[in-house]
């Protein structure tokens, strides 16, 4: 099979860390090796390394070539982010003058998975599943009443040895009551953005749903491996509309997609209240979560991350998220860390580049 690995993403809600040259899925947020880097080690045992491609933005080509340096896997690049349909578009492209139809798995470069086993033997049922031409996605099974999440609406089992549904409905992010909704209605799961297929058959589907990224990739393919194709691609990418994949086809397509329940731990590290959660058991006594050169004096659930080198000293402090740059410092409630995109924004509009 082939794997692409997404990973074109700014990690904006990881500033200020995560920067426009080394955002999130470079950073060693969970573990002791790089995101992008985890999530190839979690796909090598069930496909060829030069069977796995992973895209970034062309800034970011040589930062994944250094962290791949010692494998074969296939480095692509984007010159701007077009969202995840474009970016699997182009993967396609690669995979069919180069191996033709076959399955595909589609992986988010930033995601972090508690039980590798049994992740790749969902994978393997959801290869298994595809065969005909159908479509699968991995949902999780919720455990909380999630806002962060899309969510996707399981319908009729499908026959057979693998426990799959028939996708009803992909769903944005809900309201606090609507997510309790689902949480206690048992056909509702928390959308991966993983997703499995047939190259010939996601082609197809981008040819009826979105005819505009298939001409461009059709243009493309025109000129794989010749001169000019990656001033094509700059060409193409210049001109298509950013869309993902979840709106662009999965809520359009007319072949059959089933969503495979994934009974492992799974979180999207969406935000540093993500990360304070995975983490709960580096929490002491009070709840709080200390990394680096960080003291905290009757303190409850307070997450500090100290990278500059100075002591960060906190008292009375509770819900509160402090992480500390060389260059610039984030103080905020710890459940508002969804929110730091907002900041990062504010910082572009005021022409501070640098700081991003």
């Amino acid at each position: 099979m082939n794997v692409i690995i997404m990973a074109g993403g700014a990690g904006t809600r990881f500033w200020p860390v995560s920067r426009s040259y080394y955002p999130k899925q470079f950073l060693k947020i969970i573990g002791s090796h790089p995101l992008v880097e985890d999530a190839f080690l979690r796909i090598a045992p069930l496909a060829e390394a030069r069977k796995v491609y992973i895209i970034v933005h062309e800034a970011h080509r040589e930062l994944t070539k250094e962290i791949f340096k010692k494998g074969e896997v296939r480095v692509i690049t984007e010159p701007l982010g077009r969202n995840t349909a474009p970016c699997i578009g182009l993967g396609l492209v690669h995979i069919m003058e180069e191996y033709g139809d076959g399955p595909v798995v589609v992986l988010p470069a930033d995601h972090y998975i508690g039980d590798v086993e049994t992740f790749q033997e969902t994978i393997r049922r959801a290869v298994a599943l595809v065969e005909k031409g159908d479509i699968a996605t991995i949902g999780i099974v919720p455990t909380r009443p999630e806002t962060g999440y899309g969510y996707i609406k399981g319908g009729q089992p499908l026959p057979g040895e693998v426990e799959a549904f028939q996708v009803e409905a992909f769903v944005e992010k809900p309201s606090l009551d609507v997510a309790r909704q689902f949480l206690s209605g048992g056909k509702y799961y928390w959308n991966t953005g993983i997703f499995v297929f047939r190259a010939q058959t996601m082609m197809e589907e981008m040819k009826r749903c979105l005819p505009e990224i298939h001409e461009g990739l059709k243009y493309l393919r025109d000129s794989f491996g010749k001169d000019d194709f990656e001033e094509r691609l700059r060409e193409v990418y210049q001109k298509i509309t950013p869309i993902s994949i979840d709106y662009g086809v999965m809520e359009r397509t007319t072949a059959n997609v089933f969503v495979i329940p994934g009974q492992f731990p799974w979180s999207d590290v969406g935000s540093w209240q993500s990360v304070f959660e995975m983490r709960s058991r580096e929490q002491d006594k009070e709840g709080n979560l200390i990394d680096g050169h960080a003291l905290v004096l009757d303190c409850k659930k307070t997450f500090v991350q100290s990278l500059s080198g100075r002591l960060v000293g906190c008292i009375g402090l509770e819900d509160i998220l402090i992480v500390d740059a060389p260059d610039a410092l984030l103080v905020c409630h710890r459940c508002s860390s969804q929110d730091v995109r907002r900041c990062v924004d504010i910082i572009k509009e005021k022409g501070l580049e640098d700081l991003i």
